[in-house]
């Protein structure tokens, strides 16, 4: 039996981090004791009335893969206290005959004790919902004591003692500038933007979160614009979660709001404060639905990666990052819509009139031919490497199992390993789509039939846009980059003829003429056709 071993524990303290130690070692004897084999061990530090945990949707995956046979865990609390979660996972885990064992001995599928599931998952989320009522009215009752119970402290204040004391750095001062700003016209997204050019802390960087961005956003201002913090008063209980299981939050009315006036330092007077208010009621307006332009979510920016906008004055695309946030960002890669449009067009007609010499297709199919013959050796190679690989990880694990390598040599050993056993099955799963079952001829001839669909309507439409080409990147001059869709697989071997990594149908296929007629490459004039 192949065992899928979860642990779990709610909070990264001291005395929690020392019981995953003991659960894993409690499976280890466990484990042992049946002459069952280990396939891996999934970790989670979080609570287990949510489904976003990396390792539990990593188990979740390996099991549709049915790449183990048995769940083992502690107790059923430790794999969800969710009745949902805990039903889902009983189902993914029926569906494909893996089994569950818990160790309290609540739960055993291979011996038939199955039946009271429904109780125990009921049982572990009503306990977790009485928690989280309790905790809910500790913080009310501190709340109303005039202490602050948020996780992070408003943006220029930092809290001492449950206090909010205005903070020693310059974060108190930007809000000030905030409010002034705005008052004196300025709008959400022009405020962000100096703050971003002129490299102000932002509030996710001031609070050291993981995922923390120099960006300043203009949903941060408005957030920072609408908190009543900054006059002084405390205001809590302003939205709730809807239930333990539930994490969304809900807008709690103002009736029901917890206030209490004057507990702190006010960063911005109640005069002001309520001039913005009413200035952002006098500014809101009802905003027409966005027009969708033929190129969004179609073309990118090849420097930052981030999707171009539509800018009506210069009837063409700009950086989105640019447009937002500036020079700083990136740059503006503008691009005319006509010019690209044409450029496209031009592409197209020539790769058309390319296909209909029987010389170059018959080169066509023989690189076809060969590229297909190299990925079948590739995937060969490839599938004994991962055999190999799974071997030397049985090995080790035997290892570490007998106490002969310590566990830091053992999950540096497996984390290695699985990168690589990753990396090569990613290899082969793309080398597998590549394979193109189709006959040769028919590839191209179903390529010609798609250009000619283009080419006879002289218009590019988003249907025909999205059917032909699967994005386009710009470059800082202006220079657009495209990548052909046409049919799959059939476009993937076409790309693959010469095994250049990111050259599209049209390029390669010029080339292909370029080397048969032995011409330049600065021949061809065309923005278009490579970038090579």
């Amino acid at each position: 039996m192949r065992c899928a071993v979860y642990v779990r524990v709610s909070t990264n303290k001291e005395e929690q981090k020392a019981s995953l130690g003991n659960q894993k070692n409690l499976f280890i004897r466990y484990i042992s004791d049946k002459g069952w084999d280990i396939h891996d061990f999934y970790v989670d530090v979080e609570s287990g009335t949510t489904d976003k945990r990396p390792q539990l949707q990593q188990l979740i995956a390996d099991a549709k893969a049915k790449k183990f046979d048995v769940i083992l865990a502690k107790e059923l609390s430790r794999l969800a206290r969710n009745g949902r979660l805990s039903y889902e996972i009983r189902d993914i885990a029926e569906q494909h005959k893996v089994h569950i064992i818990t160790l309290d001995n609540a739960i055993n599928t291979l011996e038939g004790n199955g039946q009271m599931f429904g109780i125990y998952a009921w049982m572990y989320e009503q306990e977790s919902q009485r928690t989280s009522e309790r905790v809910k009215l500790a913080l009310k009752s501190g709340a109303q004591k005039g202490l602050f119970k948020g996780s992070n402290a408003p943006y220029g204040y930092i809290v001492k003692d449950g206090k909010l004391c205005s903070s020693p750095d310059e974060t108190p001062d930007i809000v000030k500038r905030i409010f002034g700003n705005y008052l004196s016209g300025k709008g959400f997204d022009c405020i962000a933007r100096e703050l971003y050019n002129e490299g102000c802390p932002t509030p996710s960087q001031v609070a050291r979160k993981k995922n923390a961005n120099d960006k300043w956003h203009g949903s941060t201002i408005r957030r920072i614009l609408e908190n009543p913090h900054y006059t002084g008063d405390l205001v809590q209980g302003r939205s709730t979660t809807r239930s333990v299981t539930n994490k969304n939050r809900d807008q709690v009315h103002s009736d029901n709001f917890i206030t209490v006036p004057n507990t702190h330092e006010a960063i911005i007077s109640k005069s002001d404060f309520e001039a913005v208010q009413q200035l952002m009621m006098s500014r809101k307006r009802t905003r027409p639905q966005a027009e969708k332009h033929l190129f969004t979510n179609t073309a990118y920016c090849a420097d930052c990666g981030r999707g171009m906008h539509y800018k009506k004055n210069s009837l063409g695309y700009m950086c989105g990052n640019y447009n937002k946030h500036g020079i700083k960002a990136c740059s503006d890669h503008l691009i005319r819509e006509a010019d690209l449009k044409l450029a496209i067009l031009n592409d197209l007609k020539k790769l058309a009139s390319i296909l209909e010499n029987k010389e170059i297709v018959q080169t066509l199919e023989t690189k076809l031919n060969q590229q297909k013959k190299y990925s079948e050796k590739q995937i060969d190679s490839f599938t004994k490497e991962l055999e190999r690989l799974k071997l030397k990880k049985k090995k080790s694990l035997n290892l570490f199992i007998e106490e002969k390598i310590s566990k830091e040599d053992y999950d540096e050993f497996v984390s290695d390993t699985n990168e690589q056993i990753n990396n090569i099955s990613s290899k082969i799963e793309q080398l597998h789509s590549s394979l193109d079952t189709k006959d040769d001829e028919l590839v191209i001839k179903e390529l010609k039939q798609q250009l000619g669909v283009f080419i006879e309507f002289q218009e590019l439409t988003p249907d025909i846009l999205h059917r032909l080409i699967e994005r386009i990147e710009i470059k800082a001059d202006g220079s657009p980059r495209i990548f052909y869709r046409f049919s799959n697989p059939s476009a993937y071997s076409l790309i693959n003829i010469i095994n250049a990594q990111h050259s599209t149908c049209v390029e390669l296929i010029v080339l292909i003429i370029l080397i048969n007629e032995g011409l330049h490459l600065l021949q061809i004039q065309s923005s278009l056709l490579f970038q090579i």
